[in-house]
């Protein structure tokens, strides 16, 4: 039987993705009780520094019954030279699913190339895929079914924007992406999307993506090992504020995949206003990982 990775959306199908998160839905609620992964142990291999991903995964594998190692390069052999490859083929003598966040998609690639169990991705520079089914999880719980919607991205259009991207072919909303020309989205994904009929657009202008959208949502403008030189002017005109805000619909939601820095992507006012819904979104990590982790052990 084949392994059961979760490394991008793009790889998934939709009915599967869709699946996963009714599962999810399905685990906040409560049902479902009990232990399923009771005996099972997940791995946690860290190159990036992390809050949200660390403790939902921990957390969540805890209260599916399971057991949690977490890594660092530094308490490992792999700060000490030992190959991806080497280090996935004994911890999958260890563990029965191993969760990896590193600066490097190539080295998930490599880690699921030679493991014998279920890899997942906890972040890579060109992708996020579990913190968009968190968001969509968010969206749903807020305003139902997300097909249909329109969902704005306003800043960098870097690996978070690229999962939303792939989530836009599988979920069927439209997304439109406001950019600075000098830090674009994925070309690669804009054409995976648009070759699969997704309703996804490029624009320098917050605003226009903006109109009537259902939700806003964006990211910081120096993500971890980005070097921030001229970012703060290029992404200020896409900072996300009131009058941003008042250009979506009245009832639109406003998300952040956190951590945020006010007044900087997102004014205070927005951020910690009624139409944010980041700490239900930050929340829902928690539940959307679990219905991933049952997916790839179940």
């Amino acid at each position: 039987m084949a392994l059961k990775h979760f490394l991008d959306l793009d790889v998934m199908t939709a009915p599967t993705l869709r699946d996963i998160l009714t599962s999810s839905a399905k685990l906040k609620q409560g049902k479902g009780a009990g232990q399923p992964l009771a005996g099972r142990t997940l791995a946690m291999v860290f190159e990036k520094p992390s809050t949200r991903t660390r403790v939902s995964f921990q957390v969540g594998m805890q209260q599916l019954g399971g057991n949690v190692v977490t890594l660092s390069p530094q308490e490992t052999q792999i700060g000490r030279g030992e190959s991806i490859a080497d280090t996935a083929r004994v911890l999958s003598r260890y563990v029965d699913v191993i969760m990896m966040r590193t600066s490097a998609p190539e080295k998930l690639a490599e880690l699921a190339r030679y493991a014998t169990v279920p890899v997942i991705n906890g972040l890579t520079d060109e992708s996020h895929p579990c913190q968009i089914m968190a968001d969509i999880m968010t969206f749903e719980e807020r305003k139902g079914d997300i097909s249909n919607a329109v969902v704005a991205w306003s800043g960098d259009g870097n690996n978070v924007a690229t999962s939303w991207i792939h989530a836009c072919a599988h979920f069927g909303f439209e997304l439109r992406l406001a950019c600075p020309a000098g830090l674009p989205p994925s070309s690669k994904a804009l054409a995976w999307a648009k070759d699969r009929g997704a309703n996804v657009s490029v624009t320098t202008d917050p605003f226009t993506a903006a109109k009537d959208a259902d939700c806003i949502t964006t990211d910081t403008w120096v993500s971890m090992g980005d070097d921030a030189g001229n970012r703060h002017a290029m992404l200020q005109p896409f900072q996300v504020n009131e009058k941003l805000m008042a250009t979506a619909k009245a009832d639109a939601i406003f998300l952040h995949c956190l951590p945020a820095h006010r007044g900087e992507e997102v004014t205070a006012g927005v951020m910690d206003g009624p139409q944010s819904a980041v700490w239900d979104e930050a929340e829902n990590r928690l539940h959307a990982q679990k219905g991933v982790l049952l997916w790839c052990l179940t």
